[in-house]
């Protein structure tokens, strides 16, 4: 199919509202809720733990930490199983992320742990409000996964549902049973780009999505993930921010998009997609951008977006004004090195190939 067939096709799905199920043929290869079944996360949160070991009941696939304050200085250090201590390695830090109520962006990392049975943290000096979970998404009891579809498309573009992801819908949820973040839409005017600063070559991107779910929902208390969608190296989208289940992803059934917490300070009217990696030194994988720029275009179809437009932004929430590009990068809006020094660079020839594929 031509790219721009399939431009014309999400733009009808956009303009009716629907999201509609992709066909049995085109479904990718999801390694996530199989057989209609999800790992259930395992997690140990802490707090205030810098200086002293943490261990957990079960093998430690991830840790994630946040913190306030500076971004560079950070490390860790895992515990292994035998008893042994690894090298001390630098903390990465990934997109600084939020809720535009909070008085700042939180810090955050997450770090692949391979089994681990414990780690180490050292913070740099004026870093606060210290939050680390260790976390397992891939070894916990399955549970039965939502009957919903694993996979659909907006048009012709396929995402992998929650449901497919295996997103555990509870965690949105406080303990009193009322959501922690209630869905608040506004009309979109503006996409941004980011990546997680995370590892490239991830074998398992579902489950790191389920880890940074529960980093986001649970240790950072945003209630849910921070992106609208993520993509992984093998182009695979997947569904991020939960909005319902009567229109497009990120929008209710008029159109209007779901605040997210992407970026702070700009977060409603701002959809915010994630490329799973780091992209500081060398390029997104062909798939990837295929995938974000026939994304990207689908929702500029949606919205009658000019791909290539300069914009000034307009939180509807507080006021807050900004001049950005339509297809911007996380570091046009906060002080930050996402989506890395590569992919900002090639954001120019991005929103190019976007409109390129909307003529």
């Amino acid at each position: 199919m031509k790219r721009r067939t399939i431009l014309q096709a999400a733009g009808v799905a956009a303009a009716a509202g629907l999201a509609t199920a992709a066909p049995a043929s085109a479904a990718p290869s999801v390694p996530a809720a199989r057989a209609g079944r999800s790992p259930r996360t395992l997690a140990t949160p802490v707090s205030n733990v810098a200086g002293r070991p943490v261990r957990a009941d079960f093998p430690i696939e991830y840790v994630g930490v946040s913190w306030n304050g500076p971004r560079r200085g950070a490390g860790i250090r895992l515990l292994g199983q035998d008893g042994s201590r690894g090298e001390w390695t630098a903390l990465q830090p990934m997109c600084a992320g939020g809720a535009d109520g909070d008085p700042a962006p939180r810090v955050g990392v997450l770090v692949p742990a391979g089994g681990a049975a414990g780690y180490e943290l050292r913070l740099p000096d004026g870093a606060g409000d210290l939050r680390a979970t260790a976390v397992d998404t891939v070894n916990g009891p399955t549970a039965a996964a939502s009957s919903a579809p694993a996979t659909r498309c907006i048009g012709s573009v396929e995402y992998v549902t929650r449901a497919g992801w295996g997103a555990d819908e509870s965690l949105r949820f406080k303990p009193d049973g009322s959501e922690n973040s209630p869905q608040s839409y506004y009309p979109a005017q503006t996409l941004t780009v980011h990546h997680t600063a995370g590892v490239n070559g991830d074998p398992d991107p579902a489950a790191t999505i389920r880890a940074y779910y529960h980093m986001h929902a649970i240790t950072n208390d945003w209630g849910d993930i921070g992106y609208h969608f993520l993509i992984d190296e093998a182009g695979r989208i997947y569904e991020g921010r939960y909005s319902g289940t009567d229109g497009l992803p990120a929008h209710d059934s008029t159109g209007k998009m779901v605040t997210a917490f992407h970026a702070a300070g700009y977060n409603s009217g701002n959809l915010g997609i994630a490329l799973l990696g780091t992209f500081s030194d060398q390029s997104t994988a062909a798939a990837a951008r295929e995938s974000l720029t026939l994304l990207l275009a689908a929702l500029s179809a949606a919205h009658d977006f000019d791909p290539q437009a300069d914009v000034t932004f307009v939180n509807p929430v507080n006021g807050v004004t900004r001049n950005v590009p339509m297809i911007s990068g996380h570091r046009d809006w906060l002080a930050t090195e996402c989506p890395g020094t590569t992919l900002y660079g090639e954001l120019p020839a991005l929103r190019a190939d976007v409109a390129a594929v909307s003529a």
